[in-house]
């Protein structure tokens, strides 16, 4: 009796209950290199590299553990090229007596995986992603009833239940749940990260690199310097480096930016969670040890924790419980085209340039990049939340759909009307020059609100909150801005709309 056992590209864990189970002097496990899922976005050539990289290390690790591995490369001339395409060939090859999956992390794919299970003509089964740390029942019991669904709450619920950063009489350490106010300190002159690691690439990895090279010439990003971990052992490394040399001053500068410091001192490791090298309670429990051992001060450990603890189970929770229709959102209207400088990063806007810069060349961008910088610019221009969902999805090595989908949409357009924050973060071009020093080097001015050079951000964040203002008007934390707009007297008001405008048919022209 053979199981044929299904693996897919962010499922790379040996404690999935696919892989526990297998019984490896008959099944098969089943990985496939497809070009379904290497095109359905544009991605970066480094994230394509990434996985399939990754995929081959950990196929041969099953093999060298006594596995019987059937792998098929994106170059296999037999390759159907999607999924169901693969599982449908393997079952007319191998005729197994049973499939399984575990469930995948998209939309899509689950779709298509009911699809199969109901024409395959043998048993098919779809097993949970353990991996994660809130089952799908476990959240929809939690947000069941609550008018709001705030990260906060179900954040303080997941550290009480996993006794994370919580003292002996079930307090949170230090006396809070959050240390957000301790984490917000601008870059301080001549601020540098510390030296990343890079993993020296061996035959598999090189020839990943051709393979990407010669199959996506037309996709976006630099493919080389490659320095990802393809395997558990170098992501634990990373974990490793990350709480020994940045995680100190994580905390502190977690909202700085700096011109060419693409890392500062993030962690990096959002990739290996997600493509199942790294676990989150492990990666938590680390960082929460190097608390207790006086190694890591508290608001920079709370801060880490609560991305992986909170914010990360929390924004898959939400997808799974309002998808399909959460990615057609757009309660705000927006319409206007994406710009091309997100895909190439040629603009005046250092901040933007900078931002994109660094997506381009490493397919990473850290979270106060992506939310503040072109999530903030996509949000105040009016820019669809289908196009910029679709750019995040495909340039960031860590993007899977229900981790990006909430971010994008929820969190930088606000296009689900608040499922997921209470209001939108939009800010002008002063919260830019005190979390950076990129205006220094800009062909705008922060300073001027709505001459020809005047900073772009400032005249699109108050038209953005004058067209937007029935829906938040009497919103507690947006008063004082509705307040200092009524100030400004009707020709002020008149400038800034004027120069937003202007500054739409610049981006649209592509002279932005």
């Amino acid at each position: 009796m053979t199981t044929l056992r299904v693996i897919l590209g962010d499922q790379l864990s040996t404690r999935l209950e696919i892989i526990r189970t297998a019984d490896r002097a008959n099944d098969v496990i089943l990985m496939a290199e497809v070009g379904d899922e290497a095109s359905y976005v544009k991605h970066h050539v480094k994230k394509i590299a990434f996985v399939f990289a990754a995929m081959r290390h950990y196929a041969q690790a099953l093999t060298q553990a006594g596995y019987n591995v059937r792998y098929v490369k994106l170059d296999d001339p037999e390759n159907s090229h999607s999924l169901t395409g693969e599982i449908e060939r393997a079952v007319e090859d191998l005729s197994p007596s049973e499939v399984q999956v575990t469930e995948a992390g998209e939309w899509r794919l689950k779709k298509a995986f009911e699809d199969l299970q109901a024409r395959l003509n043998v048993p098919m089964t779809i097993l949970p992603d353990t991996r994660f740390l809130c089952s799908h029942g476990e959240f929809n019991a939690w947000a069941d009833g609550k008018k709001e669904l705030r990260m906060e709450f179900f954040y303080r619920h997941m550290r009480s239940r996993y006794n994370i950063l919580m003292d002996a009489h079930g307090k949170p350490c230090g006396g809070q749940w959050n240390f957000d106010k301790d984490n917000r300190r601008p870059p301080v002159k001549g601020l540098t990260a510390p030296k990343r690691l890079s993993f020296k690439k061996d035959a598999i990895t090189r020839e990943v690199l051709d393979l990407v090279r010669d199959r996506f010439p037309d996709n976006i990003g630099r493919l080389e310097p490659f320095h990802f971990a393809v395997t558990r052992t170098q992501a634990l490394k990373e974990l490793d480096h990350f709480i020994t040399h940045c995680l100190p001053s994580f905390g502190t500068y977690q909202d700085a930016m700096v011109t060419d410091e693409p890392y500062l001192y993030h962690s990096l490791l959002a990739a290996y969670i997600n493509v199942g090298f790294l676990y989150p309670l492990e990666v938590c429990q680390k960082a929460e040890a190097a608390y207790r051992a006086g190694a890591a001060p508290l608001n920079a450990v709370e801060g880490f924790i609560r991305q992986i603890l909170g914010w990360r189970e929390y924004v898959r929770g939400i997808y799974w419980r309002h998808m399909p229709d959460y990615a057609d959102l757009n309660v705000l209207g927006a319409h206007e085209d994406l710009p091309w400088f997100y895909w190439d990063a040629e603009t005046k806007m250092h901040c933007i340039k900078q931002a994109v810069t660094h997506t381009l060349d490493h397919a990473y961008s850290h979270h106060i990049q992506r939310l503040m910088i072109t999530g903030n610019f996509a949000l105040l221009a009016g820019i669809a939340p289908r196009q910029v969902h679709e750019w995040y999805l495909a340039v960031y090595a860590d993007a899977y759909e229900w981790v990006e989908l909430p971010n994008t949409l929820g969190m930088a357009l606000h296009a689900d009307g608040g499922i997921m924050a209470s209001k939108p973060y939009a800010a002008g071009g002063n919260y830019i020059s005190k979390m950076s020093n990129f205006c220094q080097g800009c062909h705008y001015d922060v300073k001027d609100a709505t001459g020809d050079l005047a900073c772009p951000f400032n005249s699109l964040y108050w038209d953005f909150m004058n067209r937007h203002r029935e829906r938040f008007k009497g919103h507690h934390r947006l008063n004082y801005a509705y307040a200092t707009w009524d100030r400004m007297g009707e020709p002020k008001q008149a400038a800034y709309r004027a120069r937003a405008d202007q500054v739409r048919q610049m981006m649209r022209e592509g002279a932005l």
